[in-house]
C-alpha cells in the first residue's frame, strides 16, 4: 500500500507516495514524464513492483503537476525540486539507506541535470531517456552526461521515437559508467503493439533490470 505524504518545496508542498519494501535495501527516488505524474498506471506499476523486489520508492509530483497545469515546468524549477526532494528524503524517508535517483523521460532527463548541478545520488535511472525529439536526432539532449561519474542505468524500447537506437548506443558507449538494456518493441511508454499488457504491466516489466542494477551497486 502507497503512504500519502507531503514535502516541503519553497513556500509550498509537492505531493508524494512511498512504496515501502520489507527489509529495504535501498530507497530509490521517482519522478514522472512530462505528460502524467506520480499517479499514473505505469508508474505505479513499476514503483510497486520495485519495492516488492526489496526497493523502497518514493515518487513525487513536480509542481506543475500539481497545480493542474499542462506544461512543465522550466528547467531551474524541475531542477530544484528535484535537489529539495533529495534532501528532504535523505533526512525523512531514506532511513539510512543509500539513495538512488530514477524518472520517466522528462523525470528522468531532469534528475540527471540535478545530479550535473551537485545532487546527491548512487546512481540514476532511466525509464525511456529522450535523447531527442522525434524525427529530430540532430539535436541530442547529452552534453551533460558526459561530466557525470555517477552510475547510469539507460532502460530503452527499441522502438522509441525519442531514442534511436544506433544513436543511444554510441552515447551510451561514451559514458563509462553507463549501462543500456533494451526492452524489446516497447515504445516511449514501453508499450508493446498487441502485448495486452496493461499500463501498469507495462512499467513493472522495467522492474527486474533495475533491481539488479541497484544490487549491483551495494555491494
Amino acid at each position: 500500500m502507497s503512504l500519502e505524504l507531503s514535502i516541503p518545496f519553497n513556500d509550498n508542498q509537492l505531493s508524494a507516495l512511498l512504496d515501502t519494501a520489507e527489509n529495504s535495501v535501498a530507497l530509490l527516488i521517482l519522478a514522472h514524464g512530462s505528460g502524467a505524474g506520480k499517479d499514473h498506471e505505469f508508474m505505479a506499476g513499476y514503483a510497486q513492483a520495485v519495492a516488492e523486489l526489496g526497493i523502497s520508492v518514493l515518487r513525487f509530483n513536480f509542481p506543475y503537476m500539481d497545480a493542474g497545469k499542462k506544461f512543465p515546468d522550466k528547467a531551474p524549477t524541475t531542477i530544484t525540486a528535484w535537489q529539495q526532494v533529495r534532501n528532504w528524503a535523505g533526512q525523512e524517508a531514506a532511513a539510512g539507506l543509500p539513495v538512488f535517483t530514477a524518472g520517466k523521460s522528462f523525470g528522468g532527463r531532469m534528475a540527471s541535470l540535478a545530479a550535473a548541478e551537485g545532487m546527491e545520488t548512487r546512481g540514476l535511472v532511466f525509464l525511456g531517456y529522450p535523447l531527442h525529439a522525434p524525427k529530430k536526432e540532430e539535436k541530442l539532449r547529452d552534453e551533460h552526461l558526459y561530466p557525470l561519474e555517477v552510475p547510469m542505468l539507460f532502460l530503452e524500447g527499441t522502438k522509441d521515437p525519442f531514442a534511436n537506437p544506433e544513436i543511444m548506443k554510441a552515447v551510451a558507449a561514451k559514458l563509462p559508467t553507463a549501462s543500456l538494456a533494451w526492452f524489446e518493441g516497447g515504445n516511449h511508454s514501453f508499450k508493446v503493439a498487441r502485448s495486452g499488457r496493461t499500463a501498469a504491466q507495462d512499467g513493472a516489466w522495467l522492474a527486474p533490470r533495475t533491481n539488479e542494477f541497484i544490487r549491483s551497486l551495494l555491494g
